[in-house]
């Protein structure tokens, strides 16, 4: 099984930090994985785009995919290009702030409102890590263990006074979202069952 991530926004949102702990946060428990990172000819304003594909086993997706499981999306300057690769049943999050398109109206959307929560945490540069904490607890794509460990290792030294707020900005969108709402594998699919038969819910 592999799951598609598409992620867009405009340069100095922090997309490309986000898929980077996206995927190594999936690495460290043990998925194959890819990221593919593309970039427009600016470092602020301009896009930024970056494809992760997460597997089981050794993948066989191409670079650049052409249809895609699920989407996050921090900016909408962008997004008609990526919204045209999603699947009917996809899984999108949006940030609230500075997404103001309509919703694929056949995906499982959500509006997250990361600028806000990213500021709320004293962390307003870390909107896109709020996205990707969010993200990881709807489809427990990777656990929030391994996304805090992936975030710290993708920082570099000269930026590491910002790992504490980061891992507060995660930590902020893993309980903006309900636990396993989209689940991405079976095992997720499993505990989601689990809790909805003990009387639990999201």
């Amino acid at each position: 099984m592999e799951r598609e991530l598409l992620l867009t926004g405009i340069g100095g949102q922090g997309v490309q930090l986000a898929a980077q702990v996206l995927a190594r946060a999936a690495t460290l428990e043990g998925r194959a994985v890819m990221l593919f990172g593309l970039y427009g000819g600016m470092m602020r304003g301009g896009n930024t785009d970056a494809t992760v594909v997460v597997g089981d086993e050794p993948l066989r997706a191409p670079p650049i995919v052409s249809r895609a499981w699920s989407a996050i999306a921090m900016h909408d300057e962008y997004w008609e290009p990526v919204a045209a690769k999603l699947v009917p049943d996809a899984v999108v999050l949006v940030n609230d702030e500075t997404f103001t398109s309509p919703l694929p109206e056949a995906a499982r959307a959500h509006r997250v409102p990361a600028t806000n929560l990213a500021a709320e945490v004293d962390s307003p540069i870390a909107g896109a890590l709020v996205m990707a904490g969010a993200y990881a607890a709807l489809t427990d794509l990777v656990g929030l263990d391994p996304l805090l460990a992936a975030m710290r290792a993708s920082i570099p030294p000269y930026r590491r006074q910002h790992v504490e707020g980061n891992e507060r900005a995660i930590r902020a969108g893993w309980d903006t979202l309900p636990r396993h709402g989209a689940p991405a594998w079976e095992r997720a699919v499993a505990a989601a069952s689990a809790t909805i038969g003990a009387g639990g819910g999201a």
